[in-house]
């Protein structure tokens, strides 16, 4: 080792030396200009030597760039494409952490089939509702509410006659403008039963400053929740949700809601019940026509299936719609429905109104105009075997002798239940005050052709009920009581009592035109 390094620092003096030589023999030369002693000077040194491409490759300069920021903060104002992200970001209220909402929570994961369905209906209305929300201030919570009102099914219909996605009953669809004529049920109607709603919910929560109060007050009637807190007052008890005494329903309907917000909440868990995405981004818009238009031709404009725009288009009671009423289409389809709408030259309707005159039955009408008797009743939302009283407007399909049914206004003279038609063999003895359970007598010498049940009340129903006279050759005669009441004579010669539809005799026993159903 110790001769290695001797050869070494050998070889390094004799270089220099030569270096030293050689500068001294060049130096001359190179003072005079000329180049020869660059050829020497190459020859020994050896860095000289290497090509020019080497020189270029000799060092290479990497840049080592910072690592980036991580951001801290969320920006809301950016518009994602996931509505359901757009949801989480305005979830506002407290979270309610009890053994029902868990219980729920595991209810609607074991039925993954369900909810997914629940989603799928959700998917036209659901970017409109968070909209309507954002634009009000109010927690993106609150579009998750018709889930446990109605299953997002418009055409929902509770045994307590609530009705549409946010179920509103009929006073308080009055109370917050949603007509319910016999045209149109608006509680029905996507775009205005959303705003009644969110007017409704804002209400109560500025009632009680507490949105599960406030939901509290939805299910139950803010006087009620208003009472409940004022009886914890005057005990010196807790005021919140979870310390009020409330129904059933009322204590099992927040944790349904926060149920499901735990489950929207989680996108992991949504990937794993296989929840479909739904963009962020509008699916319908309006349009208002200015002429009345059948619903099946309004769907052939846009060129879409019946079902689909009547999910769209939900609140008409009639096959019909009347003249300056918004149509509820897909984005996509509104400027088909404008462009078809135009080039149409057809009449937009197949229905006229017809009225009815002296002695005309609905089993005659219908014949005439080509539409069985079923149909007739359904399209005018009317149901059983009834009478109509004269001068009663009904849809009938087009032909000679209807009017145009652009006539008939926004309140036409609508069908005049008087009552529904007996059987052919009723027979109903009258009943005497002075004996009760025991029928009076004929008076003598006088036969009578026809009895008629003359206004005995109903114990159980409370209704007051008449029965048709049975068709005679001779004119109907009515048995008077032994009391000669007037009143209960004047009552038996009355063989009908018009309904008025807004206001329906206490106790007649009538079925409602309006939707067919009973109230």
């Amino acid at each position: 080792m110790h001769d290695r390094n001797v050869l070494s620092l050998v070889k390094g003096f004799a270089g220099s030396a030569l270096l030293s030589l050689a500068s001294l023999a060049t130096g001359p030369a190179f003072a005079e200009g000329g180049n020869q002693g660059f050829t020497l000077l190459s020859m020994l040194s050896p860095a000289a030597t290497l090509p020019a491409a080497g020189m270029d490759h000799a060092l290479i300069v990497h840049e080592v760039r910072a690592a980036p920021t991580v951001a801290r903060t969320v920006d809301l104002t950016a518009e994602p494409d996931d509505l359901w992200i757009r949801l989480r970001n305005g979830f506002a209220m407290t979270n309610l952490n009890d053994d029902l909402t868990l219980h729920y929570q595991q209810w609607y994961q074991n039925r993954p089939d369900a909810l997914r369905r629940m989603v799928e209906r959700s998917r036209p209305y659901l970017h409109y509702i968070v909209e309507e929300l954002e634009a009000r201030g109010m927690p993106t919570e609150i579009a998750l509410l018709p889930m446990v009102e109605s299953s997002f099914n418009p055409m929902a219909y509770s045994r307590s006659h609530a009705s549409g996605l946010w179920q509103f009953i009929p006073a308080t669809g009055k109370r917050f403008n949603l007509e319910q004529s016999w045209w149109q049920d608006e509680r029905r109607d996507v775009v205005a039963s959303t705003g009644a709603a969110l007017e409704y919910l804002q209400a109560i929560y500025d009632m009680h400053g507490d949105w599960h109060l406030a939901l509290a007050s939805y299910n139950w009637g803010e006087g009620a929740v208003k009472r409940a807190i004022e009886k914890n007052m005057a005990r010196g008890l807790p005021t919140d949700y979870a310390s009020l005494t409330m129904p059933s329903e009322t204590r099992h309907y927040v944790p349904k809601l926060q149920a499901l917000k735990n489950i929207f909440s989680n996108p992991a868990l949504m990937s794993q019940l296989g929840l479909p995405d739904i963009l962020n981004r509008p699916y319908f818009a309006t349009i208002e026509t200015s002429r009345a238009m059948d619903v099946k031709t309004a769907a052939r404009l846009a060129n879409m299936p019946v079902d689909e725009f009547l999910a769209l288009n939900p609140s008409h009671n009639r096959p019909v719609m009347k003249a300056d009423t918004p149509v509820v289409l897909p984005a996509e389809k509104v400027a088909t429905f404008q462009s078809n709408l135009e080039s149409h030259g057809a009449p937009l309707t197949e229905w006229q109104a017809y009225t009815l005159k002296s002695g005309e039955k609905l089993d005659q009408v219908a014949p005439r105009f080509g539409i069985t008797l079923s149909d007739l009743l359904r399209a005018n939302g009317l149901s059983g075997k009834i009478k109509l009283a004269v001068g009663s407007t009904v849809l009938v399909p087009a032909g000679k002798g209807a009017d145009d049914v652009e006539r008939m206004g926004a309140e036409p003279r609508l069908p005049q239940i008087v009552e529904p038609e007996a059987p052919a063999k009723a027979k109903v003895a009258a009943t005497s005050k002075a004996h009760p359970g025991k029928p009076d007598k004929a008076a003598k010498g006088k036969t009578v052709d026809t009895k008629v049940a003359i206004a005995a009340k109903d114990s159980k129903k409370g209704g007051t009920r008449l029965a048709a006279a049975n068709t005679a050759t001779h004119p109907a005669k009515v048995v008077k009581a032994a009391t000669g009441d007037k009143a209960n004579a004047t009552a038996g010669k009355t063989k009908t009592a018009a309904a008025k539809p807004a206001a329906p005799a206490q106790g007649a026993k009538i079925a409602k035109s309006g939707t067919g159903r009973r109230s």
